[in-house]
């Protein structure tokens, strides 16, 4: 399924990990996919599920369910990869589910909850609130260039 190109970005991509309900700029997504099993890499880390081959373009695949530390992921017909353009890289991520694009307004989004040491909160851009739908949002790019994950070099001036 193709992406149309919007310059909006209250427009997120709504998708679902476990219960819960994350948002994230459908400005980085290129295309979802159904899932297809990547060709796994030895010595890769448990989340970093493998590497697919994307119409001559190689794409690391990052199962998010494990990088979260959610449930055992279970692999069916509502399992999808959102292809991400990051930095001009091309990444993978896996989801239980993708549920709609929704447009946000300055008044629907929240700031994140600060957590203190307790919980790394950097990849986090907000609360989007939508009737009693909550959607956490991601800063994709944020998550994507982190240390942790190591797919995408940060970038020195990176907004």
């Amino acid at each position: 399924m193709e992406i149309a190109n919007t310059t909006d970005d209250s427009e997120v991509l709504s998708f679902k990990l476990g219960k819960e309900e994350y948002g994230i700029s459908i400005l980085k997504v290129q295309e979802i996919r159904g899932y297809e099993q990547p060709t796994r890499l030895a010595n890769a880390p448990e989340h970093l599920k493998g590497v697919i081959n994307l119409r001559g373009i190689i794409v690391p695949i990052v199962d998010m369910r494990i990088k979260f530390g959610l449930a055992e992921p279970k692999y069916d017909s509502f399992t999808v990869v959102i292809i991400l353009n990051i930095a001009h890289h091309v990444i993978g991520m896996v989801v239980d589910s993708v549920s709609d694009v929704v447009t946000l307004t300055p008044e629907q989004i929240r700031p994140a909850p600060s957590m203190g040491e307790a919980a790394d909160t950097g990849h986090l851009r907000g609360l989007g609130t939508i009737g009693e739908r909550m959607l956490i949002l991601l800063d994709i790019d944020r998550l994507m260039q982190s240390d942790e994950l190591g797919l995408v070099a940060a970038l020195p001036h990176a907004a």
